[in-house]
């Protein structure tokens, strides 16, 4: 069972996307709920089961870290049954420097806690040098 929030840090190029693909297959098996499965591109749209939903984030233009809170926070409007949420490669889709995002990462640890939501980012960025509030989340 993944903890309400779930970060899987590593440099770019040992295997962070291809974990939490892996990840968001294998929770297909046990979720009761809805998966969504949100990527910059569309580059991983088929190595993912057919039951998960896949959104490509750049097509929405999130810019900045209110934006993506109300896009998370859509997301589980439509869909009460909303359960696990998969983001790869968050820096990019939020573009902003990680430092910058504790008050955002608190109000989705409070979401996601009200909402009975898991939401898995995939940061490519060594575990060591991510900012303190980010480390609780560290998988």
């Amino acid at each position: 069972m993944i903890t309400i929030i779930r970060i899987i840090a590593g440099e770019k190029g040992i295997g962070n996307t291809k974990r939490i693909l892996d990840l968001a297959n294998d929770t297909r098996s046990t979720a009761k709920g809805s998966i969504v499965f949100i990527d910059n591109d569309e580059q991983y749209m088929f190595e993912l089961h057919r039951e998960i939903r896949f959104i490509v984030a750049s097509e929405y233009s999130i810019d900045g870290p209110k934006m993506f809170f109300g896009f998370i926070s859509g997301l589980a409007a439509q869909d009460f049954d909303l359960e696990y949420v998969f983001i790869d490669g968050f820096t990019k889709i939020v573009d902003h420097p990680l430092d910058t995002l504790e008050a955002l990462f608190e109000k989705l640890e409070a979401f996601a806690q009200k909402r009975g939501l898991n939401l898995v980012f995939s940061i490519n960025h060594g575990a060591e040098g991510l900012p303190e509030f980010m480390k609780k989340y560290i998988d």
